[in-house]
């Protein structure tokens, strides 16, 4: 962009803000306006600024995503499906997170380089105290689809670009992500937006409630829609609570109905449904609720698995981390708190939420957040909430923290060694006295919260430096579980198999390893543990061009590290001595030795019959 047209872009800001409480018409929506306010006033922005969007480093932008991953997984096919409704109109699709990063990315090839010279990639991030208005930053603070369009920007950067995006609501009701559809190439006029923005709106009212019920599986859900046949494929409302009868996840339609009908969110479902005969709990079919004009369908919660740590949970786990994992059990149900180390990418995080889901509070939430990927001046509002009102820039609405949001349930604190000395003091505080008060707020709330925390650094030496609060430690250290790396787990060609599974299972292909490219993985030392397997695999299944990954599949940089220290050379076969070693342990049971290495056992007993493997008195398996 032209100096020139950045001048002009400038001294249009400053006039409508120098004239706007007095001029009878705006050139811009007040969300627009006070957006403008709030960059040109508290923050301090240049509206003539010609610079991009600050762009996460790869491991930075990992560690957003890792925070969301499961969301990411469920939403991948509907911004694809979005992107192919836009793209003719050279429309790029953005997924950010709560921060404003951009997570997830959709663009057509021949555009990309051009869309990221505007600012729009993977890994930019929309914040309106670093970037003014865009549409990104308006729907993080006022929760509300918004349509930014040209000269809308405040900064002239961006004032090419025009942005659609609506916020995407978990089931607790708390803002999950942004969903924004961008062009550089757009009409001038506004109204040529209208059509855009309700693509983007529905597109997030669908991922909302594919994650609604993603996350309520184990919960009683009701599916209500003024039309019956949309109860099923496009809900309007949801509603979910346990088998007490207290309700536990609402959409926001729901939300807004219960309390249009009783003046609040009510906490039983007896209450919500006062005088209203909802279906019995053996009926499936679609009934009709004349008094809320809704057509409903109630979905009973999956069967409940028995909990036997030593056989459901650490089956296919390794040894060690087994014995971690039920011992681990064993004290978090006592009310100890877990102390988890282990290497960065080593899988503490899946560790803690395989403890969650076997202890007694796996009907509650399971709250994580890394203390080393937010940024110091954020981590304490996240962790404890605001008020309204309580700095510039909040939300009018205020915030509830995620010790908050853990109540009843279980608190994961990654990283715990990276926490600021005064946030852990006031951690410190919340933990002996049972209450959190948010920033701003005055009244502390009482919380029943369970913690878990990990970090790949020692905390013991952290306080012999000074750098960790030492009763701090003693109170969040009630037992010490060491996670092993990748390269020492005995569980390699399981956990291989199993995420290969999932990404299959994620992109609908259905992919398999040959021999040397196993032999690679399993030989390979891994310093980046489990995270580098999984974003190696993701890779492989991305260039692969036939049914099988080869080795010219898999990263270069694999195929010319070292092999894992103790690893077997090629010729003796690291898959072959792995089923050994199962069938082994396993006392030579198909069906045992099978579940352990996450496979069927026809897909055991083939691979016994490749490899020539002698099953004690019956030989091989044709």
């Amino acid at each position: 962009m032209s100096s020139g047209l950045s001048k002009v872009h400038v001294e249009h800001v400053n006039r409508v803000l120098r004239t706007a409480e007095h001029a009878p018409t705006l050139p811009v929506p007040n969300v627009i306006l006070d957006s403008w306010r709030r960059s040109a006033q508290h923050y301090k922005l240049d509206p003539g600024g010609l610079h991009g969007p600050r762009v996460l480093e790869a491991h930075q932008l990992n560690e957003h995503r890792e925070r969301v991953e499961d969301f990411l997984q469920l939403a991948a096919n509907e911004i694809s499906r979005l992107h192919s409704r836009v793209r003719d109109a050279d429309y790029c699709v953005m997924l950010t997170d709560t921060l404003g990063c951009t997570v997830d990315y959709r663009i057509e090839s021949n555009l990309r380089s051009e869309y990221r010279r505007a600012g729009m990639d993977v890994g930019t991030c929309w914040s309106e105290d670093e970037e003014g208005t865009t549409a990104v930053c308006a729907v993080l603070i006022d929760k509300l689809p918004v349509t930014v369009h040209k000269q809308d920007h405040f900064r002239a950067a961006f004032i090419g670009n025009t942005c659609s995006a609506a916020p995407i609501f978990s089931p607790n009701g708390d803002l999950l992500a942004v969903l924004d559809v961008s062009s550089v190439r757009a009409p001038d006029d506004r109204r040529s937006q209208h059509l855009i923005r309700q693509m983007v709106i529905q597109s997030a009212s669908d991922l909302e409630n594919a994650y609604f019920m993603y996350s309520t599986q184990d919960l009683w859900v009701l599916r209500a829609h003024p039309l019956p046949g949309y109860v099923d494929s496009q809900p309007l409302c949801l509603f979910a609570w346990d088998r007490d009868g207290r309700i536990a996840a609402l959409n926001p339609a729901a939300r807004r109905l219960l309390i249009q009908r009783c003046g609040k969110v009510p906490a039983h479902i007896d209450e919500a449904f006062a005088s209203v005969q909802l279906p019995a709990a053996s009926d499936d079919n679609i009934h009709f609720l004349p008094s809320m004009g809704l057509h409903v369908r109630l979905k009973a919660p999956r069967r409940p698995v028995a909990v036997s740590v030593a056989s459901d949970l650490s089956s296919a786990l390794d040894p060690k981390v087994a014995q971690a994992l039920e011992l681990a059990v064993r004290v978090k149900d006592r009310g100890l708190p877990v102390l988890l180390h282990g290497e960065t990418g080593a899988g503490k995080e899946h560790f803690a939420m395989q403890l969650h889901r076997a202890s007694k509070r796996r009907d509650k939430a399971f709250v994580a957040i890394n203390c080393a990927a937010i940024p110091e001046n954020l981590i304490e509002s996240e962790l404890f909430g605001y008020a309204a009102g309580a700095f510039t820039g909040a939300s009018s609405k205020g915030m509830r923290g995620l010790l908050v949001q853990a109540d009843g349930g279980t608190l994961f604190l990654d990283e715990i060694g990276d926490m600021p000395l005064p946030l852990q003091t006031r951690l410190l505080r919340v933990l002996s006295e049972g209450e959190v008060a948010p920033l701003g707020g005055a009244r502390p709330q009482a919380i029943d919260i369970e913690i878990i925390c990990a970090s790949h650094r020692d905390i013991a030496t952290l306080v012999e430096t000074g750098d960790f609060r030492e009763d701090l430690f003693f109170r969040l250290s009630g037992a010490r579980f060491d996670i092993p790396p990748l390269r020492e787990r005995k569980d390699k060609l399981a956990l291989i198999t199993k995420l290969l599974d999932e990404e299959c299972e994620r992109s609908g292909e259905r992919l398999e390893l040959s021999e040397a490219a196993l032999e690679l993985l399993l030989n390979y030392s891994w310093p980046g543990n489990m995270r580098q397997l999984h974003h190696v695999l993701r890779y492989a299944c991305a260039v692969c061009k036939s049914h099988v990954i080869c080795v010219e599949d898999l990263p270069s940089s694999l195929s010319v590290a070292a092999p894992a220290k103790g690893a077997q050379t090629a010729s003796g076969s690291p898959e072959r001595q792995a089923l050994i070693d199962t069938l082994v342990r396993n006392r030579w049971k198909p069906l045992l030795a099978a579940q352990e290495l996450g496979i069927s056992r026809a897909t055991l007993y083939r691979k016994v019959n490749m490899h020539g493997i002698k099953m004690p008195g019956k030989g091989s398996y044709d």
